[in-house]
This record gives C-alpha cells, structure tokens and sequence, in this order.
C-alpha cells in the first residue's frame, strides 16, 4: 500500500487537550526541537488557545513564541489552526485584520493551515482561503465533524466539494470530539476518497476511547495523513500516541519515514515533562481518564479540560457530570451545531449557567445571543423558538452577518496602542490587541514598564514620566528583586 504520513500535534492540541495550555515557553521550544528531528510531516504548533495563552498566561508574544518555534524546528513543517473568520478569536474581524493576520503568520514561519468554521459556514471560510493562496502557504481546510440528522456523510462530501472549488490544497476530517465511529472512519474517508484526489488528513481526539479503531479504520481506508502527540502527551482528552499510530501502521503494512530513534530521545523528554506538570497539578489525571459518554456531549478535548478548570475555580467541580449532561440539550436547543471553538464554549458556557442557576436559560453569555440573531453565520439546523425567544427577550430578526461589510478596525487600534505605548505600535501588535484587547493590552503595559522602571531607579526625578495608572513595578538590580512604587523602593 501507499506510505502514509503522521502530524505532530503535541505542543498545540495535546497541550491544549491536558495542560490548558499551560505548558511553558521554554519547554514548548525543548519539545518542539527533539520532535523536529522525528520526520513528521508537519508539526501543528500554534493557533487555537495558544495565541490567547501566550498573553494571558504566559506573559509573552504570541509571535515571538511563534518566531522562537520556527528557528527551533529548521527540519519540519509548521501547521496552524485558524478558525475563518473568527480567525484565532470569539467573533468575526473584518477582512483587513484577517489579511494581515494570515499574512504575519506565513511570514513568522507557518506552512501550512488548517482553517475551519466552527458552524461549516462557507462564508465564513471562504475569504481566509483566498488570503492563504495569494500569501503562498498550504490551505487545509476542514469540515468540523459533528453527529446529528443534519450532518451526514452526503453533507460532508458536499461541502468538501466546495472546498476544493474554493482552493483547498488538502482536506482534513477534524473530529475535535473524538465522537466518529470506526465505522463511519472508513466510510467517510472512502466516500471522500470517490470524489476527491485531495489529500485527506484523520483527526480524532481519544476522549471516547475508541480512536485506535478509528485510526486503523481510516489508514485501512487510505487516508493521507493522521494527526498524533507523542505518548507522554497522548491519551484521554488529548490523542493517539504517535507509536501507537505507527504500530497500527506496521500491522496494514503502510510504510513511513519516521526516525524511531529520535522518536525515542523526544519521548525521553516528553515524559520528563509530563512528570513536572503533573507535580504541579496543571496535568490533571481526570483529563485522562476515557469518558466514553463523549458519544453522547460531544465536546472536544481541549473544552473539557478547560471546562474542568473553570469548575475547580468556583468550587463546582463537583457539577462537571451535571454540565456534561446539560451539554447536548443546548445543543439540540441552539441547531445542532459541532461544538468546536467558539461553539464548544458558547454551548459550555450555557450548560454552566444552566446547571448552577438551577433555571435553564435564566441568564446567557453575550456570545449566544449574538449567534441567535446570526453574527456566527447560520445555525446548521433548526433553532428552539421558545428558547430563542427567552434569551433574546423577544422575537428578534435573524440577520447573519456579511464579513465583507465589517467596519475596519486597524487604524483605530494603532492609534489607540500608539497614544498607549507613546511610539509607533508594530503591525503585529495591533493584530493581537484587535482580537484580544484586554490581555494584550496588559501584556504592553507591563512590558512597556520595565525601562522606564530601570530610568526610574537610576533617575528618581523622571517618575513624571511614569503613567499615573501604573502603581507599582517589579525590576531586577544587580541580582536582587525590588518592587519598586511611586513613593519609595524597597527590597522584596
């Protein structure tokens, strides 16, 4: 049979699906630099949580993490996960920040892209495509995979016509769920295979316990390309260990191009990994435990896990079962749409409030009123009237919002950042702050202090200088950190 190819998806899914994407820069770019040596056909790297992450967590540019995996990775190619639209966020952003965005990406070291629409929406889609082929990199586009009346085989291969019209380079079936059966694996990769020569890529999480069937099922079937994390990383909410993706392989006899031994030296110091966020309580084993009920909630991994966080943070954990119940009613209620970002959210969001107000549909994020009156794009089925109704207060108009018609947002936020900042902002950072203006906009304050902190030691008279909104600075002199206030500086 034909050979076949594994993308990596550890430090981007499998971190997001066990840490939620938790895991530290520095250890990001160890792992990615022994995977590079592996021979993996790309490596999927950035997109998803991480570009949020990297701000709101990590203190750090989503693009200088994206620059620093580049270097670190000469061998191999880097994937992303791009959402149309959406782009990386929670809404849609006109054409102009969606151009740049993309255009920043190619340039800063991605190849190729997954792109998607959480609500297989082509409109939301189809503008993305069309920047990903004129900046020259991979266009993958990507049927967000569901189960429902509406979401059959037929309707998957339609829209991968679509696809292909529309430029595609290659196809994924992105199971973000882990809820296709084997079955239907070998089916819908056959079907596609009958009316496509586009490579087909296979991505299922293992949450439901079954992907080792699914996987064998679809590289049975002659699928392209499977998605796969390093074992240390694999499992649970996460994906099929990559040596375990190759077992598969040796038993149908499909050949590959895998460097075992290097494969060998990246587990080594993936499973030293494992053990220090399992030590600091950010690998949580429940995110590992197979929950075969996914079949039923139909969330994706890197949902629950953070869904699971949110819980423990308002002393509800005890509540998780309770909301995973709830989860498929809204759902249903909403048109059954796949519940991938920003849907998967929205939906756990409302399940959430559902279950802890005792009421359902008492109180509703902003995000599910706006997709009630069409600024996602159109629900794939029919939408609960009376609980339309209940949210929205009244019988409001359905109008879906055109992305060609967005107001541009660019010029505002450069002006805005470039008052804030008191110097001409990077392209870069005006992107980042569009999408996600609060944690942006704190991660620029805080590096914007530091050497004006350094001036304000050595210069006490230049404290004017200073914002008055920021209070207090951590700095390091000579070894020894200070906080350093407005009033007076003292040791910590």
């Amino acid at each position: 049979m034909n050979s076949f190819c594994i993308q990596d998806l550890t430090v981007r899914d499998g971190n997001q699906s066990l840490l939620a994407t938790r895991m530290e820069h520095k250890d990001i770019l160890l792992l990615a630099s022994a995977l590079d040596k592996v021979g993996f056909h790309s490596m999927e790297v950035w997109g998803g949580a991480t570009f949020d992450s990297s701000y709101r967590f990590l203190n750090q540019s989503a693009w200088d993490s994206l620059r620093a995996i580049r270097q670190a990775t000469p061998n191999t190619k880097l994937s992303m996960l791009l959402r149309g639209q959406n782009i990386v966020g929670y809404r849609h952003y006109d054409n102009g920040i969606l151009e740049r965005f993309i255009r920043l990406s190619i340039e800063n070291g991605i190849d190729i892209i997954r792109c998607f629409d959480a609500l297989n929406d082509i409109n939301n889609v189809c503008n993305a495509f069309k920047y990903i082929k004129e900046h020259g990199a991979h266009l993958q586009a990507a049927i967000a995979y569901t189960v429902s009346n509406v979401h059959t085989n037929e309707y998957y291969v339609d829209l991968v016509k679509q696809y292909e019209e529309l430029g595609a380079d290659s196809i994924c079936i992105k199971d973000m769920a882990g809820i296709i059966t084997p079955d239907n694996a070998k089916e819908l990769v056959s079907c596609l295979k009958e009316e496509t020569d586009l490579p087909i890529n296979l991505h299922s999480h293992t949450t439901g316990g079954n992907t080792a069937l699914v996987m064998l099922e679809g590289i049975k079937a002659g699928v392209d390309c499977v998605d796969g994390c390093i074992s240390p990383f694999s499992g649970g909410t996460s994906h099929l260990a990559v040596e375990t993706l190759l077992a598969i392989a040796d038993h149908l006899g499909r050949p590959y191009s895998i460097n075992i031994e290097a494969l060998s030296e990246a587990y080594e110091i993936a499973d030293k990994l494992a053990d220090k966020y399992i030590a600091s309580g950010d690998y949580r084993t429940r995110s590992l435990i197979p929950n075969p009920k996914i079949l039923e909630y139909e969330l994706p991994g890197g949902m629950l896990s953070n869904l699971l966080s949110q819980l423990e943070e308002q002393n509800a954990a005890d509540r998780f079962n309770d909301v995973l119940q709830e989860v498929p009613h809204v759902r249903e209620d909403m048109g059954c749409p796949p519940l991938v970002t920003p849907l998967s959210q929205m939906v756990g969001s409302q399940a959430v409030l559902n279950v802890q107000t005792g009421e359902r549909y008492k109180l509703s994020p902003n995000e599910i009123k706006t997709y009630l009156t069409g600024g996602y794009g159109r629900p794939p089925g029919e939408v609960n009237q009376e609980v339309r109704t209940k949210i929205l207060g009244g019988d409001l108009p359905f109008t879906p919002t055109n992305p060609n018609k967005l107001e541009s947002e660019y010029e505002k936020n450069y002006t805005y950042l470039e008052n804030l900042l008191r110097r001409s902002p990077l392209e870069e950072e005006v992107v980042a702050y569009t999408i996600f203006p609060t944690p942006v906009e704190d991660y620029l304050r805080r590096n914007q202090a530091q050497p004006r902190v350094q001036a304000l030691v050595n210069e006490p008279q230049k404290r004017d200088d200073i914002p008055t909104e920021m209070k207090t600075y951590r700095v390091s002199l000579e070894g020894q950190d200070y906080i350093v206030e407005l009033e007076e500086l003292t040791p910590e």
